[in-house]
């Protein structure tokens, strides 16, 4: 089973590799709508490839409308409505509407994307920039550009002109938007501007490659988390055990914990094969910034650990009360599955608070 792709950085090596595709967005949703601005998907010439746009009828529409513009070489940005009243005759009853965009010759923009990977890749976030210009028959001329955090605010009102404000509210928020630029255009023409945050996927280092590791590793690359798995048996630690695109370290394991560069987008899973490894990896975070430390084990092994840590004065009580430990939400769990499905859902939960409270932050 190999792990979710970046959909930008496949994006790219398709079009190196020469495949004809198109790259279908979402990129304006209101009311109920099975998936929000952003979401993504990849169409070749046999369908979907990666990503997807919410499934089922809107999808379907997709695919067709993609194949067509591969066909063609054209583009379309339309919208696509889910406001049917009758349960029976198939049709969508979400009750919202979105508008789509299907770029159907995104090789033309091929330093863009490279740019983009560039900065993906070296872990720096930025934002995409896509400026549609909408015919009133929903052909579309998209433009792309990759601004990068690294830019200044400068270079990107040399760009983008009077939407630089906008770009600044984007980046702070991490939320994508559609802006219409305001001028004199025929009935129906649009020329639309698409922002588009992007960061490098959150890290998740796991401490202990045993089969409860091995699980959460699998469902977490699924997840959209950036995986590491870090254990002192190479035999574990060891690629045919693990999904394709997660790294693994093999070493002791305080010491590469140590090593590990912990940032506020770092989420820390221990659960080695022992107490003492536990002790050992813990004591190597519990003083970092990162978003999550969570650690397995019974509550009597937490309340003995707790009292060590404090006495031998390796955490302060408050440090200790960020470790979410036993590890995992409360769904009455008892497989090495069901226990992982618990980590992955706790890691989710968190991973959606720290985003709202930064979008809170940003306002």
């Amino acid at each position: 089973m190999k792990q979710r792709k970046n959909i930008y950085l496949e994006l790219l090596r398709r079009l190196e590799d020469e495949e004809p595709i198109v790259l279908a967005t979402i990129v304006e949703a209101e009311g109920s709508t099975p998936q929000v601005p952003g979401a993504l998907a990849l169409f070749g010439e046999r369908g979907l490839l990666l990503g997807t746009l919410g499934g089922g009828i809107l999808e379907a529409d997709a695919q067709e409308r993609a194949l067509l513009c591969l066909k063609n070489r054209n583009s379309l940005c339309y919208q696509f409505e889910l406001q049917g009243d009758d349960v029976a005759a198939g049709e969508p009853i979400c009750g919202g509407f979105v508008w789509i965009l299907v770029d159907g010759s995104p090789g033309s923009q091929g330093s863009t994307w490279r740019r983009l990977a560039d900065a993906l890749l070296a872990r720096r976030s930025g934002v995409l920039v896509t400026r549609i210009d909408r015919q009133p028959d929903d052909q579309a001329r998209i433009k792309r550009l990759w601004l990068d955090e690294k830019e200044s605010d400068i270079e990107a009102e040399s760009a983008l002109g009077r939407i630089t404000g906008k770009l600044a509210q984007a980046r702070r928020q991490r939320k994508p938007m559609l802006l219409q630029e305001q001028g004199t255009h025929p009935k129906n023409r649009q020329t639309l501007h698409f922002l588009e945050p992007i960061a490098p996927l959150p890290r998740l280092l796991i401490a202990g490659a045993g089969h409860v590791g091995q699980a959460v590793a699998r469902q977490a690359a699924w997840l959209d988390f950036d995986v590491t798995v870090i254990d002192d048996r190479p035999e574990y630690a060891s690629g045919e055990r693990f999904p394709e695109g997660i790294s693994l370290v093999v070493a002791e394991i305080e010491t590469a914990v140590r090593a590990f560069l912990v940032s506020v987008d770092t989420y820390v899973v221990i659960v080695t094969r022992g107490h003492r490894h536990d002790a050992e990896a813990l004591r190597a975070c519990i003083h970092s910034s990162a978003a999550y430390i969570g650690m397995i084990g019974s509550r009597h092994k937490v309340a003995l650990m707790r009292e060590r840590f404090l006495s031998e004065g390796w955490a302060s009580a408050q440090e200790w009360d960020r470790v979410r430990t036993p590890i995992g939400l409360k769904i009455g769990s008892r497989t090495v599955e069901e226990i992982a499905v618990s980590i992955a859902a706790e890691l989710v939960q968190v991973r959606s608070e720290v985003r709202e409270k930064r979008a809170g932050e940003a306002l």
